[in-house]
């Protein structure tokens, strides 16, 4: 779990992936249109993926993938990405956290 700690710190907006997932790709796409630049760890693709995954089941993401962190925060998958994107306030989100600066 201090790996994820000290990833998460490095960028305002941090997703954990896997390249064959369909969400995954989703929350990637929305959170890139919006210029946000996120860091993304493909966890089929890096070492020490699966120990990863099973850190983030620990933190209570269910299911691990995707996992956005914004601002060093837990946010949640997908469902909840897009809920925040739905009531309006993801954009603000993520320009408190400094991904986004207009």
């Amino acid at each position: 779990m201090e790996m994820i700690t000290k990833m998460v710190l490095e960028r305002p907006v941090v997703i954990y992936s896997k390249s064959s997932c369909c969400m995954s790709h989703t929350v990637k796409t929305l959170l890139c249109d919006f210029g946000a630049n996120p860091a993304v760890y493909e966890l089929d693709e890096v070492s020490r993926g699966r120990e990863i995954e099973q850190a983030l089941l620990r933190l209570g993401c269910s299911p691990a993938i995707p996992a956005v962190f914004i601002g060093g925060e837990l946010v949640g998958g997908a469902n909840e990405v897009m809920s925040l994107h739905l009531n309006g306030s993801l954009i603000p989100k993520l320009k408190r956290a400094g991904a986004l600066w207009v």
